[in-house]
């Protein structure tokens, strides 16, 4: 490829040839605006660079808004509805109003990194959280525009992470389970906060359960589909390890086989206006449970227990903390939970283990160096 370089009136420019046309003719493109004759060579230099490594990028005026918006509709098949609603909410919400004025080639490392600041020290500031998750979706898009030959590079990827912290866990001690389980007794959703202690299940999986995943003679259920955030529509399970098979204690079981009178009752009740979704949790009438109204039965019985204020997924972390305290085998916990590895498990609960190595540690030292070991080898 060629170039050279010729002085505009006042300024400096420099012509380079890009390729050829569908006719073999040459493209030849003007790069104006340069103050002495020694930036517009040092441009040309780079210029030449880009189209020889396969990086040069045809210049356009199409604005960050324009593409990130494309990005999202094609998006929209490729995730679950859930993900594209947050997705939708987070471009059109902030990025697109914080972003979306700039040109896509020239959008820079400096315009990200005053934009999440902006939303860190905002009036009603967003949480490191979401400003890190709308950084992870700038950055998907701008990958797309690289793989697209839209963008030279990706500038997200110069700009620092925005870091946040984990949200802090808590977790019930059994006599805050005994006592809060003993108030939700009459409830008609004890089912759902009782699934959730026993089995550790996710809210939408518990509220998306159906009979025929539960099989009451072998005493386990399976995790097939779950329920929308909103609660307007029932999907698959977010990842193919959050499929899978847990067994269940007695006293699950017992309380199974208790409600599920109840619901046959209820539906022989209501007769044809009865809704049958075959669903565990349910109403009177037998359609879904709003994530919205479990949660504000969830807080009304947390108030009337007396018990620690905790988030309903606590009860998740409560489920996995006390196993691993019992001694059961971390995998095992994994799988239960549907982490996708055993180390998302090991990292999310290691508040447990210390204690756990301790015991460990003690167990393995009475049983290698037992009394008679002990007394024959080392004079004990």
């Amino acid at each position: 490829m060629k170039g050279h370089v010729r002085k505009r009136g006042s300024k400096w420019c420099f012509v380079v040839d890009v390729g050829k046309d569908e006719k073999g003719k040459r493209i030849r493109k003007w790069f104006s605006g340069f103050s002495t004759k020694k930036e517009a060579e040092k441009a040309l230099a780079q210029k030449l660079t880009e189209i020889n490594s396969g990086t040069y990028v045809e210049p356009s005026k199409e604005k960050f808004e324009t593409f990130i918006t494309s990005w999202l509709e094609d998006k929209k098949i490729n995730v679950r509805p859930s993900t594209y609603g947050t997705y939708k909410w987070l471009v059109t919400k902030h990025i697109v109003p914080g972003l979306g004025k700039y040109e896509l080639l020239k959008l820079s490392p400096l315009h990200l990194q005053k934009f999440y600041r902006d939303l860190k020290n905002a009036e009603n500031p967003l949480s490191d959280e979401i400003i890190a998750k709308i950084h992870t979706i700038i950055s998907a898009a701008l990958n797309k525009a690289f793989q697209w030959g839209l963008v030279p590079k990706n500038v997200a990827k110069l700009v620092d992470n925005p870091r946040f912290s984990k949200r802090e866990m808590s977790i019930w001690e059994e006599e805050h389970i005994i006592k809060f389980l003993q108030v939700a007794r009459e409830d008609r959703l004890f089912i759902a906060f009782f699934l959730a202690i026993t089995t550790g299940m996710r809210r939408g999986e518990i509220l998306g359960l159906r009979w025929k995943d539960v099989d009451l003679e072998k005493g386990v259920l399976a995790v097939r589909q779950t329920l929308s955030n909103s609660g307007d529509s029932f999907q698959e399970t977010k990842t193919k390890s959050a499929q899978r098979t847990i067994a269940l204690p007695d006293q699950t079981i017992l309380e199974l086989k208790k409600h599920k009178r109840k619901v046959a009752s209820e539906k022989l009740f209501a007769g044809p206006s009865y809704v049958d979704n075959d669903l565990v949790v349910c109403t009177s009438i037998g359609t879904k449970v709003l994530p919205r109204n479990l949660i504000r039965t969830w807080y009304r019985l947390i108030e009337k227990a007396g018990v620690p204020k905790i988030r309903f997924h606590d009860l998740r972390h409560t489920h996995a903390t006390l196993m691993l305290k019992q001694g059961v085998h971390p995998k095992i916990v994994s799988e239960r939970l549907g982490h996708a590895n055993i180390r998302i498990t090991l990292d999310t609960y290691s508040h447990a283990l210390p204690n756990l190595q301790e015991e460990a540690a003690k167990q393995f030292g009475n049983i290698l160096f037992n009394e008679h070991t002990s007394k024959k080898h080392f004079n004990l």
